[in-house]
């Protein structure tokens, strides 16, 4: 007689009960294992190893004894697996059919013990799925439940459960105060009540040696002892838990644990809060920044993609790893790069690379044969990156923003990939470089070419054009003696000193004037550098050393 390997497979979804001699799980092995046996005639067997889920949903296949046993049906281990009853295997119809399609796929069938149906007609089957059906409509049923009493319990100003946040313990079904933590809770409120600045209140507490102080959660896990992060007391001055209330999805409810703030002091700082915002919430952008977790300083340190939003304008920066997480440590260095630029300069240096078809050939060590497709493809590649048809490709591996240059690192295996060629011989990178260096202007980076010129130099400032033609129009008034300063001032709606301060440029040179139509003045060459606490030279030579 064939044998028939039996696996028993049981599963509690709670764990209460568990740490009894005698639980439901033994309770569920006992019964299977009796009826494997009153099936010894037929050649069942038991196998040895257990599978038992104790505290585990079965609205999930997340479940360690379950893999197990699919891991050990895929080998050809199991023929049949039994169970107490089928809710115990699953409570969801879309998981019981993926257990069904792996279970016919390795010849593997399973029992209910305590339900009998055949699942080789059609009748069998929707026995089954009806069973099922309301097997899961009963999780959902007492996932309802549970949600509501939640809500009940919340409504009741009833503490929960979770991680108590700063200054609290639990305390059955409400909070206790920790006096030691409640002091620093207060200790931030009152100075952002002074200092209206999170940024501000950060740099003081890392300033004064002030850290969240050490905690283990209800899993025995460690945390805390770190520095206080601008997100965490926007999170603490935030948590109506402070001033004695429960949130609920989205209302709030009076606690039945103590306060630590009082009305006054939260009603201030949320005041403050909410005069501090700026701007509106910009949509996620449809493209994510393409030198995402690519770009590095000469320190090898990463800068990473931020933004900010103006009205409905977004501006993007990459900003040093250290900068951006660590910016309320005084004395940070750190750099933030306009990402506009940084990222043009990649993209034109790649295109260029793929401009110069033959060079390329020459690095990649490509054959006779596969020339004229390299040149073709080359030249669809260059005109998608320049018209911004296509993201930053993925042979481009690193790109270092150096103190004298920009280098892009490119590996040439996945090179000859994108190219769809066969590259023999040839080195794991090349490097390419441009001649541009960053130059700090303030809290910002900004990019310029060694001779001084702004990487957009084909780009001509139209602020700076019409500021010149302003000048020449109002010197021609002054001149032809339509008006005096004083008038002029008026009718412009301006100061007079600021008509003395642009008619100035009315005496640039041509050569100057030109490069300023042709976008080629200096990198800081603006509106306000040219109008205030800048001195223009009269001599056109300095002019031209100056601005161009």
């Amino acid at each position: 007689m064939k044998k028939t390997r039996c696996a028993i497979y049981t599963r509690k979804s709670s764990e209460d009960g568990l740490e009894q001699d005698f639980n439901s799980l033994d309770a569920q092995r006992e019964a299977c294992a009796a009826y494997v046996l009153s099936q010894a005639s037929e050649g069942w067997s038991l196998l040895p190893d257990r599978y038992d889920d104790g505290g585990l949903s079965g609205g999930s296949l997340e479940r360690p004894a379950l893999q197990r046993i699919l891991a050990d049906v895929a080998a050809n281990k199991i023929d049949i697996i039994v169970v107490y009853k089928v809710d115990r295997l699953t409570r969801s119809l879309l998981d019981f059919a993926k257990l069904v399609e792996a279970f016919d796929k390795a010849g593997t069938s399973f029992v209910s013990v305590t339900q009998s149906f055949n699942t080789t007609t059609s009748m069998g089957r929707l026995t089954l799925n009806m069973l099922l059906s309301f097997a899961q409509f009963e999780r959902e049923v007492t996932a309802e439940r549970i949600r509501d009493k939640i809500a009940a319990s919340k409504a009741k100003g009833m503490w929960m459960g979770g991680t108590p946040p700063l200054g609290y313990q639990p305390n059955g079904r409400t909070l206790a105060i920790v006096d030691d933590h409640a002091a620093i809770v207060r200790n931030i409120y009152l100075r952002y009540a002074e200092l209206g600045n999170v940024r501000v209140v950060a740099e003081q507490l890392v300033r004064d040696g002030i850290r969240s102080p050490d905690r283990i959660s209800g899993a025995g896990r460690r945390f805390g002892g770190r520095q206080f992060t601008r997100g965490q007391i926007y999170h603490i001055l935030k948590n109506p838990i402070y001033v004695g209330d429960i949130e609920h999805r989205g209302e709030t409810y009076d606690g039945q644990h103590p306060a630590i703030i009082d009305r006054a002091l939260w009603n201030e700082v949320h005041k403050r809060l909410k005069s501090n915002l700026r701007g509106m919430r910009c949509a996620r952008a449809a493209n994510p920044s393409p030198l995402s977790g690519k770009l590095f300083d000469h320190d090898g340190e990463p800068l990473i993609p931020v933004h900010a939003c103006k009205g409905k304008v977004r501006y993007r920066y990459y900003v040093s790893r250290s900068l951006q997480h660590h910016g309320a440590i005084a004395g940070t260095i750190g750099m933030r790069v306009p990402a506009r630029e940084i990222e043009a300069q990649v993209t034109e240096l790649l295109a260029g690379l793929f401009n110069d078809a033959a060079t390329l050939a020459g690095k990649l060590r490509v054959s006779a044969a596969d020339y004229p497709a390299l040149v073709a493809r080359c030249d669809t590649i260059a005109q998608d990156l320049r018209q911004q048809k296509t993201a930053l490709p993925e042979f481009a591996d690193q790109v270092r923003l150096l103190p004298d240059r920009i280098d892009v690192e490119i590996s040439t295996a996945r090179l000859a990939a994108e190219l769809n060629i066969r590259g023999s011989e040839c080195t794991p990178t090349i490097t390419l470089s441009a001649d541009v260096r960053p130059k700090r202007s303030g809290g910002i980076v900004r990019l310029v070419h060694s001779d001084g010129r702004s990487p957009e130099a084909s780009r001509p400032s139209s602020s700076l054009i019409n500021l010149v033609a302003k000048a020449h129009r109002w010197w021609k008034q002054l001149t032809q003696g339509e008006c005096d300063i004083t008038e002029l001032a008026r009718i412009e709606g301006v100061t007079a000193s600021y008509v003395t301060r642009v008619v100035r440029l009315a005496f640039l040179s041509p050569a100057t004037v030109g490069a300023i139509l042709q976008g080629r003045q200096r990198t800081g060459v603006t509106t306000t550098g040219l109008t205030i606490g800048r001195d223009i030279p009269m001599l056109w030579s300095a002019q031209a050393n100056q601005l161009v």
